[in-house]
């Protein structure tokens, strides 16, 4: 972890968050500046990272980052670093030589959401539910996007500490009698029903086939986006059904996370998919699955559910760490690189 003694890394940072589909940046010149949006970059365009940055960023900037802290998609296990959901192989050693960078961080993607909730604007939350928010206490991020990410936030020795992990691959199993009728024709992984496998962008279609070949119907829509558009505008019945089936598994799943962490502190909901199916996940079926946890459902309605409403709430996350490194304990062994 950084100690007390540390000066952080030097400016100017560029931030980064790697997700499976889409790379975000943005570039922070100083402690005090706002941090400077860049154009997003499809990670399917450009055969390495460097080549991405190098093109899309430094080409294109007068201002050259001395810095970059990084949130990807994966797990981060010595100097080559594959995304889960992508073609990208990070090497931070690579990054210094041909990037011209003295000092490289990578991190959790989800590590970055944890850090964007330790103290959100009002105006980038929705609330889901009841429930009140319990000051320095244990908070949890998920994310259903290209794969479902999970992180925590534990507040201890007056210091926010995000812990990243990779809940999304959770079991997750049947409970009503229709959840029995359609579990069956679900596209397992290596033969077992992973969260991830239902709650994330091709987790919505495995969801919608199942459905349907429940019911003996063909599927008629194409893609993620045909389902929740249709879903959201009553246009489908199916749709509609895989939709609210959708926030009541992912309800449940929020519920058992929170209990693992005891997140008194909240449960937020980052990613794409969240927002574009708010309104679906504000009607009963998102807040009951979550509370329904015999014997804590009183504990369970404590706790209070939000939506995450920044268009790039990782970036925030990762630039208030940048700024004041040593306010939260980020831990950087084996995650730092210098020149």
């Amino acid at each position: 972890m950084l100690s007390a003694g540390d000066h952080g890394f030097p400016f100017p940072i560029l931030i980064g968050d790697i997700g499976g589909t889409n790379a975000r940046f943005a570039l922070l010149v100083d402690t005090y500046a706002e941090p400077k949006q860049l154009p997003p970059i499809k990670t399917g365009d450009f055969p390495t990272i460097e080549e991405a940055m190098q093109k899309s960023i430094l080409d294109k900037t007068s201002v050259q980052p001395r810095s970059a802290i990084l949130a990807v998609a994966g797990p981060i296990k010595g100097d080559e670093i594959p995304l889960t959901n992508a073609g990208w192989v990070i090497r931070p050693k690579d990054m210094l030589a041909s990037l011209g960078l003295a000092d490289v961080l990578i991190i959790n993607d989800f590590e970055a959401q944890a850090l964007a909730v330790a103290t959100p604007a009002d105006e980038d939350l929705v609330q889901i539910g009841g429930g009140s928010i319990r000051p320095s206490s244990s908070r949890v991020v998920l994310g259903p996007g290209t794969g479902l990410g999970v992180a925590g936030l534990v507040f201890a020795q007056h210091t926010w500490i995000p812990v990243p992990g990779e809940g999304g691959h959770v079991d997750i199993g049947p409970r009503t009698e229709r959840d029995f009728r359609i579990w069956p024709f679900l596209e397992p992984i290596e033969g077992r029903m992973a969260g991830e496998q239902i709650l994330c962008g091709r987790g919505i279609m495995n969801l919608y086939r199942a459905v349907c070949a429940a019911d003996g119907e063909e599927p008629v829509l194409a893609d993620q986006a045909a389902v929740t558009t249709s879903a959201l505008s009553g246009s489908d019945p199916t749709a509609v059904e895989t939709v609210s089936l959708f926030s009541t598994y992912l309800g449940r799943v929020a519920g058992d996370m929170a209990m693992i962490f005891m997140a008194r502190g909240g449960v937020f909901l980052a990613g794409g998919i969240s927002q574009k199916i708010l309104p679906a996940l504000m009607r009963p079926e998102f807040r009951a699955a979550f509370e329904d946890k015999a014997p804590h459902s009183a504990l369970m309605r404590t706790i209070p559910t939000f939506a995450v409403v920044h268009p790039m709430a990782a970036l925030s996350g990762l630039s208030a760490f940048a700024r004041t490194p040593r306010d939260f304990g980020v831990a950087t062994e084996g995650r730092r690189w210098r020149s």
